[in-house]
């Protein structure tokens, strides 16, 4: 590359002395062509080792940058999708909730009214109870009385005849007592 520029330049000095304008603004060819030489040279290294391995780490840094933008973008979606699940997963189980209260209730209706039933029933049982236990104590008592009654009946009716009674005769007037008291 070097002896192209050299007849370059030698081509460029000939054209040049024949117009003098490098004459006329004092530049010397060899020097700049030197000098453009030797800025293709710093230019050709500090590309190799400068500016590729500066172009690379950018290049490399980009995709870094781009790959945690893509990651960031997909934790967002994620994150979103996650909150529409857990708001999903509230609204059930506030349906669940409620579906269990209204279940409590109904269940404790259900209770109540059973209860309610078996007190009445229990009452109407105790009511009964008792109806027949005031029968069976007023049967009780009738008969008492009844045979107090005949007692007394036997014993007046001995005092106002004035004889004693045969078993017969109290026999036949208890029950004759005992058959009004039964009509009464």
């Amino acid at each position: 590359m070097l002896p192209i520029l050299l007849a370059s330049v030698d081509a460029a000095q000939a054209a040049a002395a024949e117009a003098g304008v490098i004459e006329k603004f004092g530049l010397d060819l060899k020097n700049i062509a030197i000098q453009a030489v030797s800025f293709l040279i710093v230019f050709a290294v500090l590309y190799r080792f400068g500016i590729k391995p500066t172009l690379k780490a950018m290049d490399e840094r980009n995709k870094v940058i781009e790959s945690g933008l893509n990651y960031a973008q997909e934790m967002k979606e994620k994150l979103e999708k996650a909150q529409q699940e857990s708001e999903a997963v509230l609204r059930k189980a506030a349906l669940d909730a409620q579906a269990v209260v209204t279940d409590a209730r109904k269940s404790a209706k259900e209770l109540l009214e059973k209860q309610t039933q078996e007190a009445a029933a229990q009452g109407v049982a105790i009511l009964e109870k008792a109806q027949r236990s005031i029968e069976l104590e007023r049967k009780k008592m009738l008969g008492e009385v009844r045979t107090e009654i005949a007692r007394l009946v036997t014993l007046t009716t001995a005092k106002v005849l004035s004889k004693e009674l045969s078993p017969e005769e109290k026999s036949r007037f208890a029950g004759a007592a005992s058959r009004e008291l039964t009509n009464v």
